[in-house]
Order: structure tokens, then C-alpha cells, then sequence
């Protein structure tokens, strides 16, 4: 198992934007694009945010959510329980130029909140080849039938 975790923590450190997942207060799915913070995966997945906002009032009634992500070769779903934090300290050591960008009073804003999403399970794709030996195996199963081979999917328990 500590190889499939090693393998998640590898794509999650290459993902920079991530899709968030939340339930609304009508019990629908929203997703957002949302940048990632903190791409060193130790299970948390850290997001600026304002607070107050939708996205804030979802996390509070359903704390529950998705997270998906591209990186490179290959793709990740994580599903977590999200909390909004407001610790200074934290803003602090994850504030950069793309936080500030949405926070015209800067880090001492005090619209200027974190997601924390504390990571349950993932499932991981991974490419197992480079592109275009990919598209050969596409092109080889259209012609030929069958399903290409292209990758692994795994699901890793994270809370075990």
C-alpha cells in the first residue's frame, strides 16, 4: 500500500488546479476550479478562499466533498471532509502572488480564509506509457477491437 500512496502523493504534487466538489444548500453539486496550496499531500489539501461565500456556507452544512485533479499522465479523485480555517499563521506560511491576486487588502483581509480538505480515499489513474504509444493502443483496439491498455486505476484508503 505505501507504494500506491507514494504514487498519489506524486500526482497530487504535480496538480496545480484542482476541481472542488460541494453540496449546495439545496443539496445539489457545485463544482469550482480552485488553485492548489501546499502541494506537499500528507493527506490535507489546502485552498484560499473568502469567507464569507457560498462555497464556505456549503462546506459548514455539508462538509463533505470531492476533489479532482489532472496532473500530467495521469488523474485524481479524493473524497474528504472540508473545514473553512482562518489561522493567521497558516495564511501566512501558504500566502504567495496567487493569493493575492484575490485579496485586494492583502493577507490581512479579513474576507481571507482557508479550505482545509482532510483527504478520505482517492482513486488514481496513472498513463502507464508516454502519449503517443497511448494513441497507437487506441488506434490498434478501434481497428482490432478490445480496450486499450493504457494505465492503472487504483483506489487507496486513506483514514486505514
Amino acid at each position: 500500500m505505501a507504494d500506491d500512496e507514494q504514487q498519489l502523493k506524486d500526482l497530487v504534487e504535480k496538480a496545480r488546479i484542482a476541481i472542488l466538489t460541494t453540496t449546495d444548500l439545496e443539496g445539489r453539486l457545485v463544482s469550482r476550479p480552485m488553485a492548489m496550496q501546499d502541494r506537499d499531500f500528507d493527506g490535507d489539501l489546502w485552498f484560499f478562499t473568502e469567507d464569507p461565500s457560498h462555497k464556505t456556507d456549503e462546506v459548514r452544512e455539508h462538509p463533505e466533498v470531492n476533489v479532482a485533479l489532472e496532473a500530467g499522465h495521469g488523474w485524481v479523485s479524493l473524497s474528504g471532509a472540508a473545514e473553512v480555517v482562518k489561522d493567521q499563521a497558516k495564511i501566512d506560511e501558504l500566502w504567495d502572488t496567487g493569493a493575492e491576486a484575490w485579496f485586494s487588502e492583502g493577507r490581512d483581509d479579513p474576507k481571507v480564509a482557508l479550505l482545509k480538505v482532510t483527504a478520505h480515499s482517492a482513486e488514481l489513474w496513472a498513463q502507464s506509457s508516454p502519449t503517443p504509444v497511448v494513441l497507437l493502443k487506441y488506434a490498434r483496439a478501434a481497428v482490432g477491437g478490445g480496450r486499450p491498455n493504457v494505465g492503472e486505476s487504483k483506489i487507496v484508503d486513506l483514514e486505514g
